[in-house]
């Protein structure tokens, strides 16, 4: 059986074919995951949305269409997901929307062996960033907490956390975008966790 087409791989999937379904989950849990990620930063809800995402693709394979792409079908269900589940009792601002939007578009393209590679170059890069940016940086894209967090934990104000957290960014796009301009910001909630 060659789930590789696309095509067929609906097919059976239409059919209850389970070894479709097995397929699918092999080929295409891990950058959900990694995406759910970015999105939610917290393992446990990353992984109940792509669970969730799985499911619900199982229970309504009938209704699949093999004009459209599967994987852009797979990442926006994470991202619905998503909002439906985590993000409907909470104001998301405009740029927060594009950012989560368009990192479907840029996980759908990633070469394996670019995220190493990125991982690798971004934990870098961090180490090298001053020393309050650095720290600040790290709290919330390591550690995960909120900006409120580390302002109480730093006895600093929100707005130097934010704007900090927005000089590392600045600073490590511009020393990182001519090689990966487009999955940056991608690695930077990712990568970052299992690297430094």
């Amino acid at each position: 059986m060659d789930f590789e087409d696309q095509k067929f791989l609906i097919a059976q999937l239409k059919k209850g074919e389970e070894l479709a379904y097995v397929y699918l989950l092999d080929k295409y849990h891990r950058r959900l995951y990694a995406y759910a990620l970015t999105l939610i930063n917290n393992e446990a809800f990353a992984q109940d949305i792509v669970q969730t995402v799985f499911l619900k693709t199982w229970q309504f394979r009938e209704k699949m269409n093999s004009k459209y792409s599967l994987q852009s079908f797979l990442f926006t269900s994470v991202y619905n997901e998503f909002i439906n589940t985590y993000k409907k009792n909470q104001a998301v601002s405009l740029l927060e929307k594009e950012y989560f939007e368009s990192l479907a578009n840029v996980v759908d393209n990633v070469d394996e062996n670019v995220i190493d590679k990125m991982i690798s170059m971004i934990a870098t890069e961090a180490q090298n960033l001053p020393p309050k940016c650095r720290k600040i940086f790290t709290l919330s894209k390591k550690e995960g907490l909120t900006n409120l967090e580390i302002a109480e934990h730093l006895n600093i104000s929100i707005k130097t956390v934010e704007a900090q957290i927005t000089k590392a960014f600045g600073i490590l796009h511009n020393k990182l975008k001519k090689n990966f301009e487009a999955i940056f910001f991608f690695f930077i909630r990712y990568g970052l966790k299992k690297s430094f």
